[in-house]
């Protein structure tokens, strides 16, 4: 009977009605978590149908939030024991940047199905311990006590984790249970940063409180000054490399200039004595953000937001002109196939966007100002692959109409 009526009930509630019983029986967390991922899905060009309502209910509550705040900013998230617990990956938390294999970034959205899972099947009575204990530690502001427990529950987790994961079994178990929270196949790689991250917490934090604040200017003395943190870093936890480079990353006004310790450790330009270095992988971080600023200008462009795509755009020529003009050799590199790769399809998205308007109206995507931060490098680059393409199609064609001769 309570199930028939609840059944009537559901069909007659419209579907704005559907999506607010939906949102209330989230926790905070998980409404942000899933604000994040639909984002994240949206600027990666994924369509989800039936996701633009749920996007403005979420979008609209922490707009409000951030209305009511004092001083405009952002509001402090409600503390939970789960935020406390993240709390050493916080410097390295991004929204919606897509599944970079080593860039030494979490994503946000990673969050919440990690912690569910860790709640629910790995460690449900540690967990239910861990969240009984913090809250009455939250709620009296005791800062230290709750930090003090975080870390215990912190290892806990670590050493669990590093059994688990521990075997190609247990990797391929964990992946199937934390498919059941998430669909984002960045998940298990996140997850596995997270332990290295909490595994080495108090070392990366001492070595972030050793950078400066802001790096105006990424110079050769501030280079060789950062390049020695990072050697020390490096020493004792190579492993968790990447991640102090992208605190580095972080610091930087111009964000490109990571390849400064690159080229700085070869003491070359050319690409293959680069990628010998230990820092290789800040070229790899520097194309990721080509790849963000690619998603960000598809995300613009399909929202008809004409500046935003010309910021994204100016961006994304600044960085291959950077790229091309501090490596050498960079076309006959992985390096150089990626960068070509991003900037045809950056490219195509353009032209598809002014050839939209008639020849006679200036786009500002196409005029020869933005145009001018492209190198001739990369020009010359594109053109060769689109006369390769043509030529192989036309080959192509030749062969299928002698076939038929």
């Amino acid at each position: 009977m309570y199930a028939r009526f609840k059944t009537r009930k559901w069909r007659a509630m419209t579907e704005a009605d559907r999506i607010d019983d939906y949102l209330q029986r989230l926790t905070p967390l998980a409404r942000s978590c899933l604000l994040t991922e639909l984002e994240r899905l949206e600027v990666c060009g994924d369509e989800i149908p039936g996701s633009a309502a749920l996007l403005e209910k979420l979008r609209a509550e922490f707009r409000k939030n951030e209305q009511t705040h004092k001083g405009g900013q952002a509001p402090e998230r409600v503390a939970n024991p789960s935020r406390y617990f993240f709390n050493p990956l916080e410097p390295l938390l991004v929204n919606g940047a897509p599944e970079h294999a080593n860039s030494g970034w979490i994503l946000r959205g990673s969050l919440a199905p990690i912690w569910e899972w860790i709640s629910r099947d790995l460690l449900p009575t540690m967990a239910r311990d861990y969240v009984n204990e913090m809250k009455p530690l939250i709620a009296a502001d005791k800062q230290q006590e709750a930090r003090r427990v975080a870390a215990a529950f912190q290892t806990k987790v670590v050493k669990y984790l590093e059994s688990t994961l521990g075997s190609p079994n247990g990797v391929n178990q964990t992946r199937i249970k934390l498919a059941t929270y998430t669909a984002s196949r960045a998940v298990c790689g996140d997850l596995a940063s997270m332990v290295c991250v909490l595994r080495v917490r108090d070392t990366l934090a001492k070595f972030s409180d050793a950078l400066p604040s802001t790096i105006e200017k990424f110079d050769d003395a501030q280079v060789s000054r950062i390049t020695a943190l990072l050697d020390a870093f490096g020493k004792d936890h190579a492993e968790a490399l990447p991640f102090a480079t992208a605190l580095v990353a972080k610091r930087l006004k111009t964000p490109w200039q990571l390849i400064h310790l690159a080229t700085k450790a070869a003491s070359s330009k050319n690409a293959a004595d680069i990628a010998a270095t230990p820092y290789a992988i800040t070229v790899s971080m520097v194309l990721d953000r080509l790849d963000d600023k690619r998603s960000a200008l598809r995300a613009a462009l399909k929202n008809n937001r004409v500046l935003a795509a010309k910021d994204s755009l100016t961006a994304v020529y600044d960085i291959e002109r950077a790229l091309r003009v501090r490596i050498d050799l960079l076309d006959g590199s992985a390096w150089g196939d990626r960068l070509n790769e991003l900037m045809t399809s950056i490219a195509a998205m353009v032209e598809a966007e002014v050839s939209r308007f008639p020849a006679s109206v200036n786009h500002v995507l196409g005029s020869r100002r933005l145009r001018s931060h492209q190198t001739m490098a990369g020009r010359l680059t594109r053109l060769v692959s689109r006369g390769r393409d043509a030529m192989s199609n036309g080959a192509a064609f030749c062969m299928k109409l002698a076939g038929r001769n």
